[in-house]
């Protein structure tokens, strides 16, 4: 019989931190053990999370070993200053500049370039510290740190610096071309400082994981190192069958940011809603998680507000009960050339949700393909206005006649425990 392998995953986000950062980890986690692998899970014992949901703790795996060390969190003295300031900045929804308060863009500056490569980087040294010990007191012979925040893989640098351990880095995001990096106000020297340590991380990994093809494209021109495309995926939800909304309800799930605001598709739907009495009496619009304030103006100014209904942030549980009973699911990605390589973790829970899928985000996106190999929704680039409009009331006919479905191909390839599966082939089964 063959020996369990023993692996140490530095993270950040773990439950009760709620949102899409958590689940990746919570999830290959959850099904390494049936691969032959024992995962000692190292977090912070007194984490400052912007998004909590409490009811994911259930789902973190019993075979989990549990590491925790205090970290210093600057997020918690900032909020001093300003509680709400910091708790927006922290949790990624940056007002856009011109709306930004005095208090928003100092606090911005301070985050941008006295905490690099980000706010959580006064862990990295007592991490290195303890995890050194731990190590090689349980004879564990690979780490895998993931980003962002990118500073954990500066624990992952250390470590393998000083005793040489197998090192896979996994990015959920890039570093340097993230949408916000822009946003932090750095000067010169900070602005190099990020890309300096990108490159030495990226250098000396063993193996990356990315989540994207154009991130692994980004990578590939910095490193020679093995770069490996892990997708996030979807797991096997035990949620209870509900019946559709009455209403055709359009929802989006998730954070939806200032730069995140499509307006062709408000411009869409005011057409609609004035050519069209009956689409008028059906519709709503349901905002479920964080919405910027730039968003809910938007959606004022092209007198749409009375068909919103803003849910705010609800639990993991409650978010999938939505994306199975709205009559359609929206999927934002800003519209930018560095955005093309981000594919939202909620693509998947949405692809497994029976829903019809409306898409919006940059041309040439990663997600567009995803989409169109799984047969579970439309992409429309910000553009496309027309075509956006015509596939709305194309599903709102279909609704009409209580037909609206989907007919996807090809999901099991994004199944978590696949995902897991392809994980330990292809990045961990020479350690």
């Amino acid at each position: 019989m063959q020996s369990t392998k023993k692996i140490l995953i530095i993270t950040y986000y773990w439950p009760p931190a709620g949102g899409p950062g958590v689940q990746r980890w919570l999830k290959f986690v959850k099904y390494l053990p049936d691969f032959g692998y024992e995962p000692h899970v190292y977090i912070p014992e007194n984490p400052t999370y912007p998004i909590v949901d409490e009811k994911l703790i259930s789902e973190v795996s019993e075979k989990a070993i549990m590491i925790k060390q205090k970290i210093k969190e600057p997020y918690r003295w900032a909020s001093f200053l300003s509680k709400k300031n910091t708790k927006k900045i922290s949790s990624g929804i940056i007002p856009s500049k011109k709306k930004q308060s005095l208090i928003e863009k100092v606090m911005l500056w301070i985050r941008g370039n006295f905490f690099i490569p980000d706010a959580r980087v006064l862990w990295v040294k007592p991490s290195v510290v303890f995890l050194k010990e731990y190590l090689e007191k349980h004879q564990i012979e690979t780490i895998i740190t993931t980003g962002p925040p990118h500073s954990l893989h500066l624990i992952g640098l250390q470590l393998k610096k000083q005793i040489n351990v197998e090192w896979i880095a996994d990015f959920r995001d890039p570093w340097t071309t993230i949408g916000y990096h822009k946003e932090l106000l750095l000067n010169k020297n900070s602005e190099k400082k990020h890309k300096d340590l990108e490159k030495k991380v990226l250098h000396s990994a063993d193996k990356i994981i990315v989540t994207s093809p154009t991130t692994k494209i980004e990578f590939s021109k910095l490193t020679s190192k093995p770069i490996e495309v892990i997708t996030n995926g979807y797991d096997v939800e035990k949620v209870s069958k509900s019946d559709l909304d009455e209403k055709f309800s359009i929802a989006h799930i998730g954070s939806f940011l200032s730069d995140r605001n499509p307006r062709i598709l408000w411009k869409a739907l005011k057409e609609l809603v004035k050519e069209n009495n009956e689409f008028a009496t059906d519709l709503q619009l349901k905002l479920i998680g964080k919405v910027s304030q730039d968003v809910l103006e938007t959606i004022n100014e092209f007198k749409l507000t009375k068909f919103v209904s803003n849910l705010g942030y609800l639990s993991h549980d409650e978010a999938v009960v939505h994306q199975r009973t709205s009559q359609v699911l929206l999927l934002i990605e800003i519209d930018s050339e560095a955005t093309r390589c981000i594919i939202p973790g909620k693509l998947f829970e949405y692809m497994v949700s029976d829903r019809p899928i409306v898409a919006i985000g940059p041309k040439a996106s990663d997600f567009e393909t995803i989409l169109k190999e799984t047969n579970t929704g439309s992409f429309f680039t910000y553009d496309e206005k027309e075509n956006l409009k015509e596939t709305i009331f194309a599903h709102y006919q279909l609704f009409k006649q209580n037909n609206l479905k989907v007919y996807p191909v090809g999901l099991q390839y994004y199944s978590r425990k696949s995902l897991t599966e392809k994980l330990v082939k292809n990045c961990l089964a020479n350690h």
